[in-house]
């Protein structure tokens, strides 16, 4: 029999992906903003870079021709001169030094769409507010996540396509789940979720459409604002409910400081984890013998979704101010300059690993900075490796034999901010 959550999603699943038929695909925009197509290998510039100096003063979107110029960066930058980091220790100093490197800068940008979010504080109200919204994060949510939320949609989406012998991973798995997954854990109303989702996504093409991008943050706003009323008065075991009635010392959450946070939490959330999830099942497919090796000893999976995060992280830089002149990797930084943290090249510095262009699930783990570092590590770090966790297993447990489709055409990951193939196709069983 089929839990309530298989009928919707074998019903709708296709709700949460984008429509070819639009004259408007806020999907396609975003990956358009975000490099995706265009960019294939950022890494090849990020190793040129670092080797001429560890830290770059300037503009670098020169260097990737095929985005000309970057006028959103101009637009937040100013007159400022901007510096980006290109190394491991670089740009875990940046991360570690909270103090010194503010997120107050994403004010500027993404706070005039999202509010005043996580995103863009500093301590000591970055950590009141993140001790707040982590109450929602609990060990016991997890579990009870995993369990009646997580697992069920997974093996929902796949069973659409298991007896068909191929799929597109990316479209029909990988895209839909996550954001599914986050509007359960909210208590969001199930129908509807496909312009929940185009909503949000609307919300950080800033760089592209700023009107869509405006009256995309008022519909959400609407949207949570009626939800966050009810909650108030009539609590559930959703995350909004708990954000309703979290407390610390006294203090608690506004509407608009749970606002800020919904907005953010599906493009934090879903985006990355599609995309994580996407990159690690490519890494593997395009590794047969790795791919082997995990399915037959899944005592691997943590080493192999750190390694797929390593490789191919899901977002290559975030953005600091330097809030005094600082020195970095022997570079001085002028106070009051912009600068961007290159997580994708600090996971790549051969100074740091052997090979890191290759995708190698046994080498010795050390720490990346695919989910930040320091103070703004990602809050949803462990609801990341949990769902990529299930949706790897499940894909080991249900399709037999799964492996790249050699008629497919260039199968890659693209993007230059954001990465991840734009499909997958795999075959499996004896097709």
């Amino acid at each position: 029999m089929l839990s309530a959550w298989q009928h919707w999603v074998m019903a709708d699943v296709r709700d949460a992906q984008p429509d070819a038929n639009e004259e408007y695909d806020p999907f396609t925009a975003f990956d358009e903003a975000a490099g995706v197509g265009q960019v294939r290998d950022p890494y090849a510039v990020f190793h040129e870079m670092r080797s001429e100096c560890p830290v770059h003063a300037g503009s670098q979107a020169h260097r990737f021709r095929d985005l000309g110029e970057d006028n959103m960066e101009a637009a937040l930058i100013g007159d400022r001169t901007p510096y980006a980091l290109m190394t491991f220790s670089g740009v875990q100093q940046a991360l570690k030094d909270g103090e010194t490197f503010s997120s107050s800068g994403y004010a500027e940008s993404i706070g005039m769409l999202m509010g005043h979010s996580i995103l863009e504080m500093d301590e000591p109200e970055h950590h009141r507010y993140r001790s707040l919204i982590q109450q929602a994060f609990t060990r016991k949510a997890m579990e009870r996540w995993e369990a009646d939320i997580v697992r069920p949609i997974v093996h929902a989406n796949i069973d659409k396509f298991a007896e068909r012998g191929h799929a597109d991973l990316v479209r029909e798995l990988f895209f839909p789940f996550p954001v599914q997954v986050i509007a359960e854990m909210l208590g969001l109303p199930r129908d509807g979720l496909r312009e929940f989702h185009a909503k949000a996504v609307e919300l950080i093409t800033i760089m592209t459409d700023i009107e869509r991008g405006l009256i995309a943050s008022q519909w959400l706003y609407d949207y949570f604002t009626k939800i966050i009323a009810e909650r108030r008065i009539e609590p559930k075991t959703d995350v909004i409910s708990v954000l309703t009635q979290a407390e610390l010392d006294g203090q608690r959450l506004t509407d608009d400081e749970i606002i800020a946070f919904l907005r953010l939490l599906l493009p934090a959330g879903a985006e990355t984890t599609y995309r994580s999830s996407s990159n690690l099942m490519f890494g593997l497919l395009s590794n047969p013998e790795q791919l082997e090796a995990l399915r037959n000893d899944r005592d691997l999976m943590p080493q192999a979704i750190e390694e797929g995060l390593r490789w191919e992280a899901p977002l290559t830089s975030i953005g600091r101010t330097a809030m005094r002149e600082v020195e970095v990797d022997g570079v001085t930084i002028p106070a009051g300059s912009p600068v961007q943290v290159c997580m994708g090249a600090a996971n790549r510095d051969p100074g740091r690993w052997e090979n890191p262009d290759q995708f190698d699930l046994f080498r010795d783990p050390q720490q990346h900075m695919a989910f930040a570092f320091g103070p703004h590590m990602c809050l949803g770090i462990h609801l990341a490796r949990m769902e990529t966790t299930v949706v790897v297993n499940a894909v080991l447990d249900r399709l037999p034999n799964v492996r790249l489709d050699a008629n497919a055409e260039d199968v890659h990951i693209s993007g230059l901010a954001f990465r991840a193939p734009n499909h997958l196709p795999v075959l499996f069983g004896t097709h």
